[in-house]
């Protein structure tokens, strides 16, 4: 896409340097935009491969409400190796501290506790099904969460032209027990004569490595929404407020500036579904998994390696 070559260039050139809690500075822009009509085809880089089987199991995690790291890992998406509920690490590192003699070692501690914990926390899947639900015990959530998902399906289908049609993926009250706080924080669903339009908010912006799949992921959910509902998809929009490049991404950066673009692919929901078991059923959201849809024609340039920061 060129909106995003564009960003790119931008803050390469008019990017400031900024600290942040990774320790690695990052060149930063705000308030950026990307908009897609997705009848131009679906928008994922052709710059670089970007992994869309990752993407989709992602998503079908997430609208399913799993938080458990192994249920994607062992389904081929490695976005929350790093992470996990931090609040499962903190006994496992004061037992372990003994053990380490400088700073770097304390950190690979970490590194090894959190890829060890299986426990994502009340992140994303928690808040877009059961949000601000009670996670455990020692939590200050209530006894029923409300399923985000679930309504605005019910609003699409009863009442198209409802405005409140919003799912909040970030919860105060919760998020110190997140994997990660939500960088893309709500998204929000607009029809006008037949289509349906996607809007996403995201605090902090990746650009390099989150900001493409999220682009990807929205646009995929925009599609299984439309499926549900019989809208046509519309326009995939994204408001992008602290837009950043990481220092150690900036070779990487150019290197896609460099790369010419190809046409976009497109993407089919199919109408039935093949769940894990080999049954084959009706096409719902609620039951679509990472498998049921087909990429078409997505010619691109080699994957780049980056490295992420935690």
């Amino acid at each position: 896409m060129q909106q995003y070559l564009d960003i790119i260039r931008q803050i390469l050139i008019n990017g400031e340097l900024k600290e942040n809690r990774t320790g690695i500075r990052c060149l930063t822009d705000f308030h950026l935009q990307l908009s897609h009509d997705m009848a131009d085809g679906f928008p994922l880089l052709t710059t670089r491969r970007i992994p869309l089987k990752s993407v989709a199991i992602e998503l079908e995690g997430f609208l399913k409400g799993i938080c458990s790291k192994k249920w994607y890992l062992d389904r081929g998406c490695p976005y929350w190796k790093q992470w996990c509920n931090p609040t499962k690490i903190l006994g496992k590192m004061n037992a372990g501290l003994s053990t380490c003699s400088t700073p770097e070692e304390i950190q690979q501690l970490r590194y090894k506790i959190q890829e060890e914990e299986d426990d994502l926390g009340p992140f994303y899947a928690h808040q877009i099904r059961r949000f601000n639900q009670v996670y455990d015990e020692n939590d200050d959530g209530c006894i029923n969460g409300v399923d985000q998902l679930a309504d605005i399906v019910n609003k699409l289908k009863t009442d198209p032209n409802d405005r409140r049609m919003v799912c909040l993926n970030h919860n105060p009250i919760q998020a110190h027990k997140a994997a990660l706080s939500a960088c893309h924080v709500a998204w929000i669903v607009s029809h006008l004569n037949g289509k349906l339009h996607m809007s996403w908010y995201q605090r902090s912006c990746d650009l390099m490595l989150g900001v493409a799949s999220n682009l990807a992921s929205y646009s995929l959910l925009l599609l299984l929404l439309c499926k549900e509902t019989g809208f046509k998809p519309g326009k995939v929009t994204g408001t992008l407020v602290d837009c950043h490049i990481y220092e150690n991404h900036i070779p990487q950066a150019k290197e896609q500036l460099s790369r010419n673009i190809y046409k976009l692919p497109t993407v089919e929901i199919p109408d039935t579904i093949i769940l894990d078991d080999g049954t084959e059923k009706p096409f719902s959201i609620f039951d679509w998994t990472h498998k049921n849809y087909n990429l078409y024609d997505y010619t691109h340039w080699p994957s780049i390696k980056m490295d992420v920061a935690v």
